[in-house]
């Protein structure tokens, strides 16, 4: 018994070391988000440069997305717009959700959406626009939805709609590896079953006919 008693200590350091070694390897910012594996949740959002655009999530359907919470107000959205902009180059679709903050109009007055878009026009010219459409969060109804902590967070949502992963901070050469290769593979997946979906649309009509 006082063997087994001297053991203690020895097999709880250890397991503590397992612990702290595996947490130096491991990425801080792919955030366990409880929405992971969820289809994203539902919303109707404007565009932020055609508002009378309004988007869905059934609209989003489809394709392979980045969902990329920004905003100008945020000093490492803008360093990030510039490797998000390379990602682009390269075939990745990435969708801005700008999130609206105080900052983005004066004190004591009104959301000035003018300014705004002005305002996001002449940051995109000058650090790049990675973005195949920008919605825009006034109330920040789907930041809250999302359970977004600040900016920039970004989602990878696949063909169906659903949140495969959630990263906290920003997306630069050193983390987009690992992201990359689940967007690649999603790309994959997504490409399995289309011809699925393609024939099962053409029976159909050849059944109804």
């Amino acid at each position: 018994m006082r063997k087994f008693l001297f053991f203690i200590p020895f097999v709880l350091f250890i397991a503590l070391a397992a612990f702290l070694f595996s947490g130096l390897f491991s990425d801080p910012r792919q955030h366990g988000s409880a929405l992971v594996s969820k289809t994203l949740p539902a919303f109707e959002l404007p565009d932020l440069m055609a508002p009378t655009t309004l988007y869905n999530a059934e609209k989003l359907k489809g394709k392979v997305y980045l969902l990329n919470v920004w905003g100008l107000w945020c000093p490492t959205c803008n360093a990030e717009l510039g490797f998000l902009t390379e990602l682009r180059k390269q075939g990745i679709d990435i969708v801005g959700l700008y999130y609206v903050q105080p900052q983005d109009s004066a004190f004591g007055e009104s959301f000035d959406l003018t300014k705004l878009q002005q305002d996001v026009v002449k940051k995109l010219q000058e650090q790049g626009d990675p973005y195949r459409l920008n919605i825009l969060d006034e109330k920040r109804s789907l930041i809250f939805d999302l359970g977004v902590t600040g900016a920039p967070e970004t989602f990878l949502i696949d063909a169906k709609g659903q949140i495969r992963a959630h990263h906290v901070g920003d997306i630069n050469p050193q983390n987009w590896p690992a992201l990359g290769a689940q967007y690649q593979a999603l790309l994959e997946e997504a490409a399995e079953h289309k011809p699925t979906a393609e024939a099962a649309t053409t029976a159909g009509a050849a059944y109804a006919n």
